[in-house]
């Protein structure tokens, strides 16, 4: 892995977890296309790292605001009173289904759906699903008329990302779209119920790095890898969160379309999956 290669993968991954476009899916792909070798665990750990702290700086406040609202919850047993304070349940709630298949599946999951066909048409079908509720649904609702069974309905949605090419953040948006809330709610909701997640991702497999030993060759693309998907991942939230304030998710859908059909093109150009 080479400094370059670090940057655009790095690129990738902080456009494509924020965005509704599957970062694993492109973090396939792209190699794909472009006839590299695939990553290390080592950099996959910095790629993860770099989104889990753009997560953590961008929403720092309501990190705080909800740390402080689970604690006095447990103090007073009582989460129902305040915003914060049932905004950290449903959060806890909502990340225990992803959390759990994560565990359980990701590793199986993976290698049975890394072949770019599968993730290309993953890609569209999840476009097509995600055109089809932004269209029809009501929208009527936002993150303060949450309840605890949205959450977990949210949180089983979440653990479908697991298949490259359909999106945590698309699977998330588009499960809270379909319970009527808002796009930007969705968004914002989307992007705290995937904090622990993606930080618990992250620890999980820096524990498997440390285990076998930190590669010394593997430094410099990982502070790298680590610091473009960071930056670009900030940006990316920002970015995101203020589209959906009054845009579809229309570009994001023409996106994955286009980008799945570029794919399976490719593959019949070259003669195969």
């Amino acid at each position: 892995m080479d400094v370059l290669r670090a940057i655009i993968l790095g690129v990738v991954q902080g456009l494509a977890e924020p965005l509704p476009i599957s970062s694993s899916g492109h973090l396939i792909l792209v190699p794909w296309l472009l006839g590299w070798p695939e990553h290390s665990l080592t950099f996959d750990v910095a790629l993860h790292g770099g989104t889990a702290l753009a997560i953590i700086v961008y929403f720092w406040r309501d990190w705080i605001a909800l740390i402080g609202g689970f604690f006095a919850g447990l103090r007073d047993r009582d989460f129902k009173s305040s915003y914060y304070r049932r905004l950290s349940i449903y959060i806890i709630v909502s990340s225990v289904p992803g959390a759990v298949a994560g565990v359980l599946f990701e590793q199986k999951i993976e290698s049975l759906l890394r072949t770019p066909l599968l993730v290309a048409t993953l890609l569209i079908v999840m476009g097509l699903v995600m055109m089809a509720v932004d269209r029809y649904a009501s929208r009527t609702r936002s993150l303060g008329d949450l309840t605890i069974w949205d959450a977990i309905i949210i949180g089983l949605a979440q653990a479908l990302a697991l298949a490259p090419g359909v999106s945590r953040s698309g699977v998330t948006i588009t499960t809270a779209l379909i319970l009527q809330m808002n796009r930007a709610d969705a968004a914002r909701f989307s992007f705290l119920m995937s904090g622990p997640i993606v930080t618990g991702a992250f620890l999980y497999k820096m524990y498997g790095v440390a285990k076998e030993g930190f590669p010394v060759d593997e430094r410099a693309p990982f502070l790298v890898g680590i610091a473009v998907a960071a930056v670009v991942g900030y940006v990316a939230i920002r970015f995101l969160l203020g589209y959906l304030q009054k845009r579809s998710l229309k570009l994001f859908v023409g996106y994955r379309l286009a980008f799945g059909a570029l794919v399976i093109g490719t593959i019949v150009l070259r003669g195969g999956a």
